[in-house]
Order: C-alpha cells, then sequence, then structure tokens
C-alpha cells in the first residue's frame, strides 16, 4: 500500500468543507497543539526555534501560523485545494508563510529547500507510506535538523497500514477511503533509525482524561 487512492483528494476536500464564506472565524495561534486537546502536552519548543520549516499536511493551517507569527519561515504543504484555500483565507496576512497544494512525496522529490524542522500535526506522515517519506524527509532537513510528527495513539489490532473511511457529506452514496500508518513507538524509532535519523523520541502523550485516546508523539534529528 504505498500509492495514495484516487479518492484521497476528494476526501480531504469533503473533510471539512471550505467555499470561501465570510467570516468564517480563524483558529487561535497562541498555542502549538501536537495534540487533539487544547492546551494539552508540549508545543512548539520541540522543534528546537528553527529559522525555516515546513509542516505536512497543515489543514488549516494553525501551526504554521503559530510559527509564522513568530518569525519562522514557514511553507505548509497540503494535498487538498481545499484546504489551501482556507488556510491561506485565514492567514493572508501573516508574512513569511505561504501554502503549497502538493503531495507530500512529490513536493518533497522537487523541492532545493533545505529545512531546519520538518513535522506533521496529525497530518501527511499519518497518511504517508513512511518507508517513501521518510528518505525524503532527511534529503531536505538541515544538518542536525528536527522531524517530529503527532497522530492518535495506536492500539494493537490496527498496526500497519489501515483503510480510513468516511462519507463526511450527508447523501454521499460511496464512501471515501484513505490510508493511514499505525504503528507502536518502537517500531516508529525502528524505521526511522533505519532512515539515518538519530535522538530518536517515540512514546505515546496520555489523554488528559482517564478513557480518552491518547496522542504519538515522535521527535528525531538529522546527523551533524
Amino acid at each position: 500500500m504505498s500509492a495514495a487512492p484516487q479518492t484521497a483528494p476528494e476526501y480531504w476536500d469533503t473533510y471539512k468543507p471550505y467555499r470561501g464564506e465570510s467570516p468564517q472565524p480563524a483558529p487561535r495561534t497562541d498555542r502549538f497543539d501536537w495534540t487533539q486537546y487544547p492546551g494539552h502536552g508540549p508545543g512548539a519548543e520541540i522543534l528546537d526555534n528553527p529559522c525555516r520549516a515546513l509542516d505536512l499536511g497543515p489543514a488549516e493551517g494553525k501551526e504554521a501560523a503559530h510559527l509564522a507569527s513568530r518569525g519562522v519561515d514557514v511553507t505548509g504543504v497540503d494535498f487538498s485545494p481545499v484546504q489551501i484555500a482556507r488556510a491561506r483565507a485565514f492567514w493572508k496576512d501573516i508574512p513569511g508563510l505561504r501554502f503549497v497544494s502538493a503531495e507530500a512525496c512529490e513536493f518533497l522529490a522537487a523541492t532545493r529547500t533545505s529545512f531546519d524542522a520538518i513535522y506533521s500535526v496529525w497530518g501527511a506522515v499519518w497518511f504517508t507510506e513512511p518507508e517513501n517519506l521518510f528518505p525524503l524527509i532527511a534529503q531536505r532537513l538541515s544538518p542536525g535538523g528536527t522531524f517530529v510528527f503527532s497522530q492518535a495513539e495506536p492500539t494493537a489490532e490496527s498496526y500497519g497500514p489501515q483503510p480510513m473511511r468516511g462519507k463526511w457529506l450527508e447523501g454521499r452514496e460511496r464512501e471515501l477511503t484513505v490510508p493511514r500508518w499505525q504503528y507502536p513507538p518502537a517500531t516508529w524509532a525502528d524505521i526511522l533509525k533505519r532512515h539515518g535519523f538519530t535522538n530518536i523520541d517515540a512514546g505515546v502523550l496520555p489523554a488528559p482524561r482517564h478513557g480518552d485516546i491518547g496522542t504519538l508523539l515522535v521527535s528525531a534529528r538529522t546527523p551533524g
């Protein structure tokens, strides 16, 4: 399961539709959330103060806007033109912030820009074959650069590539399906090590309330 299905852009286009309605309030940028629980867990400090950062799968772009508003040069790359349109509308007045409509691997293979940090908050890393994505990330990170990603806590019965389905729109006749990759922290650490990353820290951040789903949080560096 190494290629994204043809329904992938449509899936994310319809996940949170945007038709240019106004006013649509922008989310808060005073915090950087790795988890689905606002204000829970670490913030942008684990990116180690980058000058240039790449956000893979930013959706509405809240985290990218948070960094850019603090002086970081940020590029957000999302597969969905609809999500890119929303992000551009939300943050058009923040300097040093740009959003590109592209598939993550294709963008990384084409760009010649180096980044101090590449990250994904419940974004493209979750939905892209790591054997394809991680070598490209390693190539585009500066020496000593930081790679961080978060996603839902994996469960033992759903390790490996798993289909995620959703109709999203009322009255849709067929489900849309995209794959997502889920592994325990030790497996993610092994994959990263195999692709040359160092200083790997992979674990699950428990939810603030008992019984809720936790967040997988993984960080690593390139040598140098």
